[in-house]
C-alpha cells in the first residue's frame, strides 16, 4: 500500500512537525558542549537568512531572524557562561557577545549589511574556537 504524498500547507505541517520531533530528540540526546554547538549552528543561520531577508527587501523576515539570532545568543550562548569559574576569559566572552548583540540590533535598525556581517563573523571565529575546543577535549578524554 502506498501513501500519497503529502502536499501545500499540509505537507509543509508535517515536514515542520518531523523537523521538530528530530529538533528535540538530538536536544534530549546531545551532550552540553554539542547543545552550545546546536546554538552556534541556530543563530549562524538565523544570520544567514536575515542576510537573505535584507537581499531581498524583506523588512519583517530581516526583524524576525535577527530577533532570534539575538535570542539565541542572549538567552542561550551569553546565559551558559559560567561567570564566577570563568573569571576574565568569561567576562570577555560575555562582552563579545554583546557586541554581537549590539550589531545585530544596528544591522536590524539601519538595513546594515556591514554590521551584520560583523556579527555573523564574531559568531563564525567563536563557534569554530569552540569545536576545536570541544573536539579536542572529546580526543583527550578517556573512553
Amino acid at each position: 500500500m502506498t501513501y500519497p504524498s503529502p502536499r501545500g500547507a499540509r505537507g509543509q505541517t508535517s515536514a515542520r512537525a518531523y523537523a521538530s520531533i528530530g529538533l528535540e530528540t538530538k536536544v534530549l540526546s546531545a551532550t552540553p558542549e554539542q547543545l552550545i554547538t546546536m546554538l552556534f549552528d541556530g543563530a549562524l543561520a538565523a544570520v544567514a537568512k536575515a542576510q537573505l531577508y535584507m537581499q531581498n527587501g524583506d523588512i519583517q523576515g530581516r526583524g524576525t531572524a535577527i530577533s532570534k539570532a539575538i535570542d539565541i545568543v542572549d538567552s542561550g550562548l551569553k546565559a551558559s557562561i559560567d561567570m564566577e569559574a570563568g573569571g576574565e576569559l568569561a567576562r570577555n566572552l560575555a562582552a563579545t557577545y554583546d557586541l554581537i548583540i549590539r550589531n545585530l540590533l544596528q544591522a536590524n535598525l539601519g538595513a546594515d549589511a556591514e554590521k551584520l556581517q560583523l556579527a555573523q563573523r564574531l559568531l563564525s571565529d567563536i563557534g569554530d574556537a569552540w569545536r576545536t575546543a570541544a573536539e579536542s577535549s572529546k580526543a583527550s578524554s578517556p573512553a
